[in-house]
């Protein structure tokens, strides 16, 4: 079934039971992203030295990188309490007010999905950022006042997969913007690694490199397939992972070795037999697939646009070069094809 794809990169609530105990604490545990890493090393460093709140900061990438598991290891660098909360969750103006005057200060308060943040509170955000204050209007018609309440001073995180979404005013008011890439295959391997030893599994190295391959580049999708295939080596083997197993789990699943599942290669399929290569518009796909259209865009499209197996055009969605010689003729892309 779709809700249940391997290699999604957004957040599950399976993910919730296992990333708690898999994140890592502390800036020396924290895997990839070397170049914000140090950055933020720096920065963390100097506030502390200054007795001052972090500058705000803003992370932007694709889901799944590390964002909010490298906000808990803010807070925890500066020795402060950490609040978590979404832009969709802060409906009203009144429910960002009450969040700001109960954090102590310094205190970090990450917002997932700000680009999500409702525009009037947005605003009243402005001046918390700057100035610590909010702004709060009392009363409606011409008795209508307004009233300015002073807030501790605190460190905003924000993090959004769609950093074009954000208003200029918003994001110019961030001193700390930083880039999330995808993860290495080495990075992945050192991930998998480290979260098989606090789970307690044993894995082949050939297994951690096939089950990293398989991850899409992301952190969140390696500790979901570790969880998979930990669960055939406990069934189906010795709880011993190795290559045989990790084979043996991949293909039940319905993941190759580029780590595409079911629907990829259907909309590779769609494209190669029924539209000669394309361009095809993303309205026919989504219908002849029987996806909604943001479905496609936001969950399918961007790995195979990374993965270089699918362009997007003015005129529409076409299959690259690379999506003929991964698969000769249409048939093969759907065949699952192993190498161990």
């Amino acid at each position: 079934m779709e809700n249940e794809r391997i290699t999604k990169a957004g957040f599950t609530e399976e993910d919730a039971d296992i990333e708690v105990s898999l994140r890592p604490k502390r800036l020396t545990d924290y895997i990839g992203q070397n170049t914000v890493r140090a950055n933020l090393e720096i920065f963390i460093q100097a506030a502390i030295q200054r007795n001052e709140p972090l500058d705000h900061v803003l992370f932007y990438g694709p889901p799944g990188l590390g964002k909010t598991t490298l906000a808990g290891i803010i807070a925890n660098e500066m020795d402060v309490n950490l609040r978590i909360t979404s832009g969709p969750a802060i409906d009203r103006a009144g429910d960002l007010a009450a969040i700001l005057t109960n954090l102590d200060e310094n205190d970090v308060l990450f917002i997932d999905e700000i680009h999500r943040l409702n525009r009037s509170v947005e605003e009243v955000l402005y001046s918390a950022m700057e100035d610590y204050a909010i702004d709060i209007i009392i009363g409606k018609g011409p008795s209508a006042r307004s009233l300015r309440l002073d807030i501790p001073r605190f460190t905003l995180i924000g993090a959004t997969t769609r950093a074009g979404s954000l208003s200029a005013p918003l994001r110019d008011r961030f001193g700390v913007i930083s880039k999330f890439e995808l993860y290495s295959t080495e990075d992945l391997m050192r991930i998998i690694h480290r979260s098989a030893g606090i789970l307690g599994v044993e894995a082949e190295e050939e297994a951690v490199r096939q089950m990293a391959l398989r991850s899409r580049g992301t952190p969140r999708v390696a500790n979901r397939v570790l969880k998979r295939v930990r669960d055939f080596s406990q069934v189906r083997g010795d709880g011993r992972i190795d290559t045989a197993i990790a084979v043996r789990a991949f293909q039940a699943l319905g993941i190759d070795d580029l780590g595409l599942e079911g629907l990829d290669r259907e909309i590779l399929m769609l494209l190669i037999d029924r539209f000669k290569g394309g361009p095809v518009g993303i309205d026919t796909i989504a219908a002849a697939l029987g996806e909604e259209r943001i479905t496609i865009e936001d969950v399918y499209e961007p790995y195979l646009i990374q993965m270089g197996l699918l362009n997007r055009t003015q005129k529409g969605r076409m299959v690259s070069d690379a999506a003929y010689r991964q698969s000769p003729n249409s048939a093969i892309i759907c065949r699952l094809t192993f190498e161990v």
